[in-house]
């Protein structure tokens, strides 16, 4: 009997799990580092290949994350390849990997302690707990989920080795806590929690004053042996922290910040992590630094950390969840807290995602043993877990509204935030994506109200002078964001774009090559570059920058096409008529490209078609998907017929030509059909050998 109810609660864990956060399986991808980690990364776009996994391991700091994460690399490769770039498969793999966390944390206290429903509590608390949603519903923060994947496999496979220790057995803990690492470096505390559970719940540590008689168990071992014992851990965690130091360095470690600052805010942030776990409000996808912190404020939490902290020493002799649980939250939050800055963010829901584990061991545990001689205390135990839970669902559903699409995420982090420039930055980008200009520039203003030296906001600012047809102050505002860093690629770009429209070539050409030479892999940028040399008539520059920005993006059409037009106007016509069949490939009904390609075949010589019914063809397909109302279709139909010597075909779809384009007061057009009319009535087949 009991194992079915152990079953019955794998598939009650894993069911009001998926329940709880299927709605992510409707979100989008958001404008929150989604791109820099997956719809914008040609290496993880592209799937698994060897370049690309080569590329995963051996490349150890990428533009924007500051991070060395291999096997988070692959999976969101896999993802590609398994789902391209439709947002519901790359979250609902978060959403399993979250499932199966569940599911393993389950099993590994269940097998620790023996104590089915005080563990049941705890899983099902991690699962459901709001601080949470952000580890599943973000797809970058993949590595958060992957991470704890590989700390609940390195557990178990620890719970198996201490049972009977030998190298063979260890094995297993090494692998699995290294392809932890390679997925997000804050497992580097694992270790730490390992003498943990040494300490409580599987009492390996032997003690001088024996305590209570089941704690004379023959596997015990002094505190050293087991620090010895996992030495090779040590030297992985080791290694990680400074593959992650020198990731960071360039990317956002905060080096100016005292460390009077830094210590305040870490006492700040464990007592707030404690209150949003008791009282999930408010929760936003980035807290902003403080420029001043609180000094009562940082008094308070010391206390409540002190006073915590006391207690659960106090109670460790018969208690001992209680010191192990709380050393959890504080150990593996050490990483994160803020002792290394990096970034801008003060503290990060998603950071609580393994952490927050110690303290619903304290709570779970703590309740099994609360009133143990009352009469229903099994009822009032039950009742008040149910109802923690369910509150947290509820909750947890509706923060996963705020995670729908980047305008709902950065709305909320606007509203329950202070002084986040970022987030009023971010949000006026999404108002901008929806065309909302006035709004957009008043979020861009309060962003560089806060911090002048926003460059972001600045660029932003000169995008919405452009989308108002000012083009001379979009250029100030992006040579204000120059000013601040002159290697914002994205500023150079834009003031690139902005003098290109003023036909202001030659400058244009100097801000595009100044991002060439910060961010090279931008197909659009070398398309951008051909059209600039296309105008100016530099031929070949143009075909060098199409077929970069092809190498980059294959299936770029617009590169394509003129690409195509420019290798005919050098009198590469057969090298033309091979591009445009290669949009073909990509684009079967692509009008422009059947017309295009159906004229050099039924007028150049050079393209080497032993036929001219190649030509008719495409032409026809070409009248067909514009229901034959489209005169100059219609006159590269009536050219095909000429070429294969069928006047009479060739004279109707002319004359058809002729009456839409008068239609359409194309005199232009007009005057050639004629002139082609009277050729085509003159003309006679030659007669056959």
């Amino acid at each position: 009997m009991r194992k079915n109810h152990v079953l019955l609660i794998y598939v009650a864990l894993a069911l009001v799990t998926f329940v709880t956060f299927q709605q992510v399986s409707t979100s989008d991808f958001v404008d929150y580092d989604d791109g820099f980690y997956v719809t914008e990364n040609p290496h993880v776009t592209g799937g698994i290949t060897i370049q690309s996994s080569i590329w995963a391991f051996t490349t150890l700091v990428v533009p924007h994350t500051g991070h060395w994460q291999p096997m988070t690399w692959l999976s969101h490769m896999l993802d590609c390849q398994l789902f391209g770039l439709n947002p519901s498969g790359h979250h609902l793999t978060n959403l399993w990997f979250h499932i199966a966390n569940t599911l393993l944390l389950f099993y590994i206290f269940k097998k620790m302690t023996s104590r089915i429903w005080p563990s049941a509590f705890v899983a099902a608390a991690f699962a459901l707990h709001p601080l949470h949603v952000e580890s599943v519903a973000w797809v970058t923060e993949r590595r958060d989920v992957l991470s704890g994947f590989f700390c609940m496999l390195t557990i178990a496979a620890y719970i198996r080795y201490v049972t009977r220790p030998s190298i063979i057995k260890f094995l297993p803990v090494c692998l699995f806590f290294a392809l932890g690492l390679m997925s997000k470096s804050i497992l580097v505390t694992l270790p730490f929690v390992l003498l943990l559970l040494d300490y409580w719940p599987l009492n390996r540590v032997r003690w001088k004053h024996q305590d209570t008689p089941e704690d004379s168990d023959i596997n015990k071992l002094s505190a050293w042996r087991l620090v010895i014992e996992k030495i090779p851990l040590f030297i992985l965690s080791a290694a990680s922290c400074v593959i992650a130091l020198i990731a960071a360095r360039d990317y956002a470690i905060k080096t100016e910040l005292s460390i009077d600052y830094r210590i305040v805010n870490v006492v700040t942030t464990y007592t707030t992590y404690l209150a949003k776990t008791v009282w999930p409000t408010r929760l936003a996808v980035l807290y902003p630094l403080q420029t001043y912190m609180s000094a009562w404020k940082a008094v308070v939490s010391f206390i409540i950390l002190l006073a915590v902290s006391v207690g659960v020493i106090c109670m460790a002799r018969k208690r001992r969840y209680l010191a192990m649980g709380w050393m959890w939250y504080l150990g593996i939050l050490i990483p994160v807290i803020g002792l290394v800055q990096v970034g801008d963010q003060s503290m990060a829901d998603r950071y609580t995602y393994l952490p927050l584990i110690g303290l619903f061991i304290m709570a779970a545990f703590g309740l099994a043993d609360l009133l143990p001689k009352w009469r229903y205390r099994k009822n009032i135990l039950a009742i008040s877990a149910g109802l923690i839970l369910v509150a947290m669902s509820i909750c947890t559903q509706f923060q996963l509204r705020h995670w729908k699409n980047s305008f709902a995420l950065f709305k909320r982090a606007v509203e329950v935030t202070e002084n986040n420039y970022l987030m009023h930055n971010n949000y006026g980008s999404a108002l901008l994506g929806m065309n909302r200009l006035d709004e957009a520039f008043k979020h861009f203003q309060e962003s560089i109200r806060i911090n002048p030296q926003h460059e972001k906001a600045l660029h932003n600012m000169g995008v919405v002078a452009i989308g108002k047809g000012n083009i001379d102050q979009a250029v100030t505002y992006f040579e204000k964001a120059l000013e601040i860093d002159p290697n914002y690629a994205n500023a150079h770009y834009k003031m690139g774009s902005a003098l290109a429209n003023q036909g202001k070539y030659d400058q244009a050409i100097k801000h595009f090559n100044d991002v060439l030479k910060i961010d090279p892999q931008r197909p659009m940028l070398h398309y951008d570059l051909a059209k600039i040399h296309f105008k100016k008539g530099n031929f070949d520059l143009v075909v060098k920058h199409c077929t970069e920005a092809l190498r980059l993006k294959p299936d770029f059409i617009e590169a394509r096409i003129n690409l195509a037009r420019v290798l005919l106007k050098l009198e590469k016509t057969q090298q033309a008529v091979d591009q445009y069949y290669q949009i073909l490939k990509f684009v079967p009904n692509h009008i422009e490209v059947l017309n295009e390609l159906a004229w050099v075949l039924a007028t150049d010589e050079k393209a080497q078609v032993p036929n001219s019914s190649e030509a008719i063809r495409l032409a026809e397909l070409a009248c067909q998907l514009t229901n034959y109302k489209n005169p100059e279709m219609l006159n590269t139909l009536a050219t095909a017929y000429a070429t294969a010597k069928q006047f009479e075909q060739a004279v109707t779809t002319a004359g058809r030509a002729l009456e839409l384009a008068s239609q359409k007061g194309n005199d232009k057009l007009v005057r050639h059909i004629r002139q082609k009319i009277k050729i085509y009535k003159q003309a006679k087949p030659l007669p056959e050998n």
